[in-house]
């Protein structure tokens, strides 16, 4: 039997995990085995009486450092019998996380997650053990455990069986390299506002065109990195159309 995909998580709060990742649709797949977590305490690793995980930066300056020593003994125990998985340092500094590279894990067997605190960690760990760097957005947290939660959850919800309905991971954000086109529900009318006609018009080609539409639109506005990403394929651009993103528009 294939083992079910494990976050192997390196903290210094164990208790941490599973957290939010025990409820709704990821506590429910972690219940029916889809899935695994194990959270070590990078702590346990440390040899000295004060079980010391930290020490200050070589060369001077504020903080601690995550020692090297106490972490490559982590990351050797949590890798053993887990080889094929990746190990990754969460990290502001690191190569943003996308959608495509969490598609990428899910299809795997899990992942090693390093969740720093602190400076961060000493660096050697970083190139001695080949972690990949992975940040989830350009902003500093107070350690790695809210960006590892973030990217487990990520990775859970498109694990087999986990979504009620396959059909709903196709037309999410960044499919195709375009944001999610907006949702709307009864009642028809709601303060003032109307269900667009054509989501009532029971016309499918009507609204896959419109629901188009308004994917691109959001994307162009909003995410011009995603928009030429998304012309560079091909897409977008119908007869007759001109290039949106050409279109100098005020501040």
């Amino acid at each position: 039997m294939t083992a079910p995909w494990t976050a192997r998580v390196l903290t210094l709060f164990p208790e941490m995990f599973p957290g939010p990742l025990g409820h709704s649709l990821a506590g429910r797949a972690l219940e029916r085995g889809l899935w695994r977590i194990e959270a070590t305490d990078i702590r346990s690793f440390a040899e000295d009486r004060h079980r010391m995980v930290d020490d200050t930066p070589a060369g001077g300056g504020p903080g601690m450092v995550m020692k090297p020593d106490v972490l490559g003994r982590a990351i050797d125990a949590v890798r053993q019998g887990f080889e094929g998985a990746p190990c990754l340092y969460l990290s502001p500094r690191g190569k943003p996380l996308d959608q495509a590279r969490v598609r990428d894990l899910a299809e795997g067997p899990g992942a090693v997650l390093l969740c720093g605190r602190f400076e961060g960690v000493d660096q050697r760990v970083i190139d001695g053990r080949g972690l990949e760097e992975v940040s989830i957005g350009d902003f500093v947290l107070s350690g790695g455990e809210p960006a590892a939660l973030c990217l487990i959850d990520a990775v859970v919800r498109l694990l087999p069986g986990v979504m009620g309905a396959a059909e709903t991971l196709a037309e999410e954000s960044f499919t195709g390299d375009l944001l999610e086109y907006p949702h709307y529900t009864r009642p028809t009318e709601w303060e003032g506002r109307r269900v667009p006609d054509v989501l009532l018009s029971g016309h499918h080609g009507r609204i896959d065109s419109w629901r188009r539409e308004q994917a691109e639109e959001l994307t162009r506005e909003r995410r011009p990195d995603l928009w030429s990403r998304y012309l560079a394929g091909g897409r977008g651009l119908r007869p007759n159309q001109q290039n949106p993103i050409s279109v100098s528009r005020k501040d």
